[in-house]
């Protein structure tokens, strides 16, 4: 008698029966909260940010140089130039003028940081994995975001030792703050992208400077716009970084200094507000243009 054929049992093994999928598995999935490319751009993004803040113990001279810069500055154009100018009054006045030139040369900070993670291979590095581009980037501008807090936080500093005082409440000063990172988040874009365009970090840190000594002394950070020549009264009048140290002066009531000219072009009247939108056209911008630049320079 033949004996009886036994068929493989398909059904899952008794040991295996607790693995079986079912109506709770999907919460003991830890890669579900990253689902939402939102979600998973923000986590990869702050990671980044991590890693870039803990490689600053690498190289302590850029920011070191960041938070020399102001000093210099605010020595030399408040005792230097502001006696003539006005002396104490002139130097409180300056102040706005002072910060909103320290965010926006912290620019370059973003620009040399990210041009040698280029030049040294750690953007490779990073292609190999699944990350998305924008957070590469986004990780930098928010990182660099604490390096701009430092460097106006002993710009700050500089002023009330040199007699400069808010003279408005809480809620003026912190608005100011918040303008300030506003700002300092659109101008690290702008430093993304020059890194992306310049090929090496030697080129990168030159092309940096070059625009930005002309974009932040043709305006009216501290001199009065009005005293310009020509169209550069124009272009200091509608100037981003004008508007910020307007701002900046009126949330923090600084006035100016007796017999002092001022502008009285629509962005003065309404600096923040001004300051607000070109901020979030430069993120637009440069946050398009540098993915896209990004994208074609690492497909080579």
């Amino acid at each position: 008698m033949a004996a009886p054929v036994h068929t493989p049992d398909t059904a899952t093994p008794p040991h295996r029966a607790d693995l079986t999928p079912g109506p709770a598995a999907g919460a003991l999935r830890p890669a579900g909260a990253r689902r939402n490319p939102v979600i998973r751009v923000a986590a990869e993004s702050a990671d980044l940010a991590l890693r870039n803040l803990l490689h600053l113990r690498r190289s302590p001279g850029l920011l070191i140089s960041c938070l020399v810069e102001p000093v210099v500055y605010a020595l030399l154009i408040g005792y230097v130039f502001g006696n003539s100018l006005g002396g104490p009054a002139y130097r409180s006045y300056m102040m706005g003028g002072l910060i909103a030139q320290t965010v926006a040369f912290t620019t370059t900070f973003t620009t040399v940081g990210l041009s040698r993670d280029l030049e040294q291979g750690m953007v490779d590095r990073f292609r190999a994995l699944p990350v998305s581009r924008v957070a590469l980037l986004l990780g930098r501008t928010t990182s660099d975001l604490t390096t701009c807090l430092a460097s106006v936080a002993v710009t700050t500093t500089c002023g009330l030792l040199m007699g400069w005082r808010a003279h408005t409440g809480p809620v003026e000063v912190a608005a100011g703050v918040l303008l300030v990172l506003l700002f300092s988040f659109a101008m690290s874009w702008i430093g993304v992208f020059v890194a992306l365009i310049a090929p090496n970090a030697q080129v990168a840190g030159s092309l940096g400077l070059i625009w930005l000594f002309p974009a932040t002394f043709i305006s009216s950070g501290f001199v009065s716009g009005s005293t310009l020549p020509g169209p550069l009264s124009t272009v200091a009048a509608w100037n981003p970084i004008t508007s910020l140290a307007n701002a900046l002066r009126r949330l923090f009531g600084n006035t100016p200094p007796p017999g002092f000219p001022v502008q009285h072009d629509w962005p003065a009247q309404h600096p923040a507000l001004y300051t607000a939108g070109c901020s979030g056209l430069l993120i637009a911008l440069f946050i398009t243009l540098s993915t896209w630049r990004y994208r074609t320079r690492t497909s080579r």
